[in-house]
């Protein structure tokens, strides 16, 4: 069977397909990413380090050379231009009001910068920036102030020596600072190294989403093939009912669905093996007293005037042993269809057990009699059950009635009632041919027979068992059989005392 396009974006196979290929491809883009976000932070956090402590170097020079005041110091604005140029940058140098001392690019120098980087360099505090956009790491550092002392004075850790060693300088107490310094250090190789990366990245990511395309196929076709066998299986099951079962192959769940699909093959082919045994039967069923009835109607149309009254009698007497044979048949094939039937109705009222069980027995006492049976009823309690009484004392009248039928003569039935807090327990119990182990499972299938020549012998359809298990699942119940072949057979039933509808809880 050819799929749609609908119907493949719709299957196992391109679902498992999906899962691999994106299983592979999310991971490797999240990581590509991540690696390129923490390559940047990383680069531009060293980048900003060494700035920062190359802007404290000149901070010193600037504050002990009085820069500030004199900015036209050659050799120390050859090192700005010099470190600006190595940066691909620019630097300046900020007063405490504001006012650019010194610019590398010779334009802003006498202006003033409101910028609050700067302000805040200007009052003590290091600010580093890192401009995206422009690709630009700006660094502003505070540069300390610091006064002349005399030279009579003891050391201190806060002193410095000038370069030209002609005074001695200490930091301002008050934790002044003269002004700021800032470096502007292009960043532009890491944007080129990052668009270096990204490329070999692109071209590893489509080699990695081939393969994984390709891995993904052969899996979702491993992982579907077994699905697919167990289809065809199916399906050749499905257009030749006699296919034996299919081998229980593949994975566990699989396995376990051949398993299944096993067991219902098996079923169904029992099923379909009891129907046309079934059909057999009823055919012969009802085909026998039609044959009868029809010769002993051709006899009495033969005989003519002058037949005694007596043979006539004994003929129509015959004929009504056939019709109520035919009945019996019939209204069995009723039964049935009425319990299959979806929302069956249930007539439900108290029922005396006791009451019921001595009238069903009463019932049955010239059948018993017949076959040389004895019956026994052996009452523990009154007991009142909800349920309803025509379709129990179907179910009930088929067990005795088996109990009687399936015996020796001189046998007995024994059949007992009690109840506790919640159940009935009704037991039948015979002394009869009983039931071979392998059909034990068995009975209560419909159209199934133990000993089919017997059966057939004392008549019946295979539906009596059938019947009763329809009954008593209705109304909530249990049955248990026990059996040994040659020495009996003890049915055991199981009522609940007060009827529960269906999704009551």
């Amino acid at each position: 069977m050819k799929l749609s396009i609908s119907g493949y974006l719709r299957s196992l196979r391109f679902r498992i397909f999906l899962i691999v290929f994106l299983s592979s491809a999310i991971p490797a883009l999240i990581l590509t990413k991540v690696a390129l976000i923490i390559y940047e932070k990383k680069q531009t956090e060293s980048d900003i380090s060494a700035v920062i402590s190359q802007a404290q170097t000149l901070n010193n020079q600037i504050a002990t050379t009085g820069f500030m005041e004199n900015p036209d110091l050659d050799y120390l604005t050859a090192e700005f231009t010099a470190i600006g140029n190595a940066n691909g940058g620019r630097i300046m140098v900020i007063n405490s009001s504001l006012g650019i001392v010194y610019d590398t690019y010779g334009v802003d120098a006498g202006r003033q910068i409101l910028w609050s980087d700067a302000v805040r360099a200007v009052n003590g505090e290091t600010v580093s920036y890192f401009d995206r956009k422009n690709q630009c790491i700006i660094v502003t550092v505070p540069i300390p102030s610091f006064t002349r002392i005399d030279n009579s004075k003891s050391a201190d850790r806060n002193q410095v020596v000038t370069p030209d060693g002609s005074a001695i300088l200490k930091s301002d107490a008050n934790g002044k600072f003269s002004g700021a310094l800032m470096i502007i250090r292009s960043e532009l190789y890491i944007a080129n190294n990052l668009s270096f990366m990204r490329d070999v990245a692109l071209e590893i990511l489509f080699i990695l989403f081939f393969v994984s395309v390709l891995l993904a196929i052969f899996i979702s076709d491993r992982v579907v093939s077994p699905v697919k066998k167990t289809t065809e299986g199916i399906v050749k099951a499905r257009e030749d009912p006699a296919t034996e079962s299919m081998p229980e192959l593949s994975y566990t769940e699989i396995r376990q669905l051949i398993h299944e699909f096993n067991e219902y093959h098996r079923k169904m082919k029992e099923i379909d093996a009891s129907r046309s045994e079934f059909v057999s039967n009823v055919s012969h069923e009802l085909k026998t007293p039609l044959a009868s009835m029809k010769v002993l109607a051709d006899s009495i149309n033969s005989m003519g005037d002058g037949a005694p009254i007596e043979i006539y009698r004994d003929f129509m007497k015959d004929i009504t042993h056939e019709i109520d044979r035919e009945n019996s048949v019939i209204n069995d094939l009723l039964s049935l269809v009425r319990l299959d039937r979806a929302g069956v109705s249930m007539n439900i009222a108290p029922v005396i057990m006791n009451d019921m069980l001595e009238h069903l027995l009463k019932m049955l006492k010239p059948l018993a009699e017949k076959s040389e049976v004895d019956m026994v009823l052996e009452s523990f309690r009154p007991v009142t059950v909800e349920a309803d009484e025509t379709k129990l004392n179907l179910a009930l009248m088929n067990l005795v009635e088996n109990g009687i039928k399936y015996n020796h003569s001189g046998g007995f039935v024994h059949v007992s009632l009690n109840a506790d807090h919640r159940y009935c327990y009704i037991k039948v119990e015979d002394s009869g041919i009983g039931i071979p182990a392998d059909s034990i499972d068995h009975i209560f299938e419909r159209f199934y027979r133990v000993d089919k020549s017997h059966s057939r012998e004392i008549g019946g359809t295979g539906l009596g068992l059938a019947i009763t298990w329809n009954v008593i699942m209705l109304h909530h119940g249990e049955i248990k059989v026990s059996s040994i072949q040659g020495s009996g057979t003890e049915f055991d039933v199981r009522l609940p005392l007060k009827y529960i509808e269906e999704g009551t809880k």
